[in-house]
């Protein structure tokens, strides 16, 4: 048996790094709440306030706004003056806190660790036993995904996301056949459908929540060239039967992801594209040491995308599955040539430009 030299030094500095853990996840929450209170987007459009002024033009209960900028304060996020008694949040702070900084808004990611935490519990068990938490477990995971996709991939859509892919544009516009497997909410198809009368699109999801809001949506906006249906995408049985079949961060937290991309495989023309948006990662975690998001996405993997899939005796890949493997199993499905293309400013997604031949 050996025993390690305890380095003071080294302690030390590993306690300070747990203590601002411990802040920096208390902050969380509370960037959590101004999010969705829409506290910082209130106090973005005001002078210098006192708790009570930012309260009233928020609408909330001044005890918890006043408790709620002690933290903000304390964690160096609002400026507070101390003769006046007035709190302002910096423009530079704004840029990066409110819904008009879209897609820089990072307060709406605060939003996953509280979601997440309230089936720790289940996590836990899942840890002695094995197994995954399902869908159903996870209140409001479609609310925030539906907003992070909105951010994500609806704004930079037609300027960014599109021109990756060379012609595409002037496709759509002449009309061709677009399917898009886990399509949630239907927000960029529906999207895509309005902006493109001339082609015809399709949307697949496991849930049948998130199909009714897409077909709500697309029943306001009085749209003909688009249908929704509740479908499992492992049992996606077309063949030759689309130009361009997108998916947007959902093949890694699919139970059968192998057969999935072998349905997509088989569904897609000979000369069509597959547009594959997925986290930015390597396989292998040592790869992973300068990614600045990494502790994150693997969090929210464990509690949620590996975890659900594993919930339906799936493979259980995980947010940070990674080029590696993505490619690995492009190519196993069939596919012939893979481009890996990002935005610029983007930190988090890869786009994968995949053909058939």
């Amino acid at each position: 048996m050996t025993t390690q030299t305890l380095d003071s030094t080294k302690a030390e500095a590993f306690a300070g790094r747990m203590i601002d853990i411990l802040n920096s996840a208390a902050l969380t929450l509370m960037i959590s709440i101004g999010h969705r209170t829409e506290l910082f987007d209130t106090m973005a459009e005001l002078p210098p306030s006192t708790s009570q002024q930012i309260a009233n033009a928020a609408g909330l209960n001044e005890r918890y706004v006043r408790e709620w900028l002690g933290a903000m304060v304390t964690g160096s996020l609002v400026n507070y003056d101390t003769a006046q008694q007035t709190y302002v949040l910096p423009a530079e702070h704004a840029a990066f806190l409110t819904r008009v900084a879209e897609p820089n808004n990072l307060a709406l990611f605060a939003q996953f660790p509280p979601m997440l935490a309230l089936v720790e519990d289940q996590i836990i068990d899942c840890f002695y036993k094995g197994g995954g938490v399902p869908y159903s477990e996870f209140n409001r995971f479609h609310t925030v995904m539906a907003e992070a996709t909105n951010q994500g991939t609806v704004t930079p859509l037609f300027d960014g996301v599109l021109p990756l892919v060379p012609g595409l544009t002037e496709a759509l516009q002449q009309g061709i056949d677009v399917l898009d497997v886990g399509c949630g909410c239907g927000k960029v198809l529906n999207l895509l459908a309005e902006a493109f009368p001339s082609s015809r699109f399709t949307g697949y999801d496991f849930s049948s929540e998130t199909i009714k809001v897409a077909k709500a949506e697309a029943q306001r906006h009085q749209l003909c060239n688009i249908e929704f249906q509740v479908k499992d995408a492992a049992t996606i049985e077309e063949c030759d039967r689309y130009d361009l079949i997108m998916t947007f961060d959902a093949i890694h937290d699919q139970a059968k992801p192998d057969q999935v991309l072998r349905n997509i495989y088989r569904a897609l023309r000979a000369d069509g594209t597959y547009l594959m948006q997925e986290i930015r990662a390597a396989t292998n975690v040592e790869e992973n040491l300068v990614h600045p998001l990494a502790p994150y996405f693997y969090t929210v993997s464990c509690m949620h995308c590996m975890t659900v899939s594993l919930a339906y005796g799936g493979m259980g890949l995980g947010a940070m599955w990674g080029q590696e493997t993505a490619q690995r199993m492009l190519s196993e499905a069939g596919f012939k040539r893979i481009e890996i293309k990002q935005l610029p400013q983007d930190l988090v997604e890869d786009y994968y430009i995949v053909h058939k031949q």
